[in-house]
């Protein structure tokens, strides 16, 4: 395979609800810096790769009918689906394009338009056909009306097993909750701005369902991220610092009955997350790296609830299980510490639900190309880890990356 490179990254404002443009102009937002940044036009992209929950806004096809917008007009046109990773899977089939020799230069685009819909409606007609399928088989569905409550009904009750195994605390909730605000604060593209929260201003918020607080929680985002990937020759003629996707891997347990490992994800012991452990593994042996707790500079997992923040570092390997908290303690996952975690702000700042896993990889790209600003962590990034999840928190996508080519 033909090494890739992204050469571009670009974001729209985001915010609760964007009522002043529509999708494609929300679209063009992110598209647009980076033509910019990289000095290309509509017509040096082969192809385009989107990505959105159109059920959520209610709409069909948006690959199609926004392509004049922002550049994709009259060329071949990709549009991904899967959830919380959606953007992730953009950014990887963008990938295996360009390393295939398919196309030169791709496109991707994620956006989501959370107020010109209703997402929760859009979530329950997802799960409602898995349910269905339990009730047929007698499945035991005592462990899926957690999801009746919404995402946070599911994630409840991980977060209450991985406190049960691990002795993490809410203090720690708390204080992940309010170092992510702040780094959100940094984050030029960020949603939620809260500068100076502090830890006591998360645990003075409302208990949604023990052991989440409404401050452990992500905003609903309007918003979309674009990036441009491309071959090796062409990205040393467009940047003199592209980042290089290193290690790609995707890993899906069955939502209900069985699963990959036996057990499915729909149980109470949700926070093994063993699919994401797997997909991890993949993406570092293809990436070259067999330490990653070592090698890796800094990660950006999908944390879009609090306790996510410790159960994803964890699972990415980048510290032994139940070792995060007292790394946190420690400093490690600071923007000045030895292994920054989510120095933009995470999931938990900014949610545009389409975009979100993608702007996990355009983060690290970010940050591998020095172009973050004053989120930028304070060590040199030679290699950066970015995380999607999705499904019935069964599906993880990783995606390793790079200052050098393969």
């Amino acid at each position: 395979m033909r090494n890739v490179a992204i050469a571009g990254v670009g974001f729209s404002k985001h915010v609760s609800k964007r009522r002043d443009v529509n999708i494609a102009e929300l679209v063009y937002e992110a598209v647009r810096p980076v033509f910019e940044d990289t000095g290309l036009s509509p017509g040096d992209i082969d192809a385009c790769v989107t990505g959105n929950m159109p059920g959520f806004e209610g709409i069909n096809s948006p690959e199609l009918w926004g392509s004049g917008q922002w550049g994709g007009l009259g060329k071949p046109a990709l549009r991904i689906t899967t959830g919380g990773t959606t953007g992730s899977s953009v950014a990887h089939g963008a990938f295996y394009m360009v390393a295939s020799g398919l196309y030169d230069t791709v496109l991707t685009l994620a956006f989501e338009k959370q107020s010109d819909g209703d997402t929760t409606m859009g979530l329950n007609s997802v799960a409602l056909a898995d349910a269905a399928s339990q009730f047929a088989y007698g499945v035991e569905m005592l462990p899926f009306l957690g999801a009746l409550g919404g995402a946070i009904g599911l994630f409840v009750y991980q977060a209450a097993s991985y406190m049960h195994k691990t002795g993490c605390t809410i203090d720690h909730f708390d204080r992940a909750a309010a170092m992510l605000r702040n780094n959100a604060v940094r984050n030029p593209y960020s949603h939620l701005k809260q500068e100076g929260v502090t830890a006591e201003d998360i645990a003075a918020t409302r208990m949604i369902s023990y052991p989440l607080r409404y401050g452990h929680t992500c905003p609903a985002t309007d918003g979309a991220c674009a990036m441009i990937f491309t071959t090796e020759d062409r990205a040393k003629a467009i940047t003199d610092r592209p980042a290089w996707i290193k290690g790609v891997a995707a890993c899906s347990e069955e939502p209900a009955a069985l699963g990959l490992f036996g057990g499915g994800s729909v149980n109470l012991v949700l926070d093994d997350q063993r699919s994401c452990t797997f997909a991890a593994n993949k993406a570092y042996k293809m990436a070259g790296i067999s330490d990653p707790a070592a090698e890796i500079d800094m990660a950006e997992p999908y944390v879009p609830f609090a306790h996510l923040f410790f159960i994803y570092f964890e699972r990415l390997l980048l510290c032994g299980q139940g070792e995060a908290p007292r790394l946190f303690d420690g400093g490690v996952m600071g923007i000045g510490g030895d292994l920054p975690n989510c120095p933009s702000g995470a999931v938990m700042s900014t949610n545009a639900i389409g975009a979100s896993a993608m702007e996990r990889i355009a983060e690290c790209a970010l940050q591998i190309m020095g172009k973050a600003g004053e989120h930028q962590v304070e060590k040199e990034v030679h290699h950066a880890v970015a995380h999607g999840l999705g499904g019935a928190a069964n599906f993880n996508v990783v995606t390793v990356l790079g200052d050098r080519p393969n």
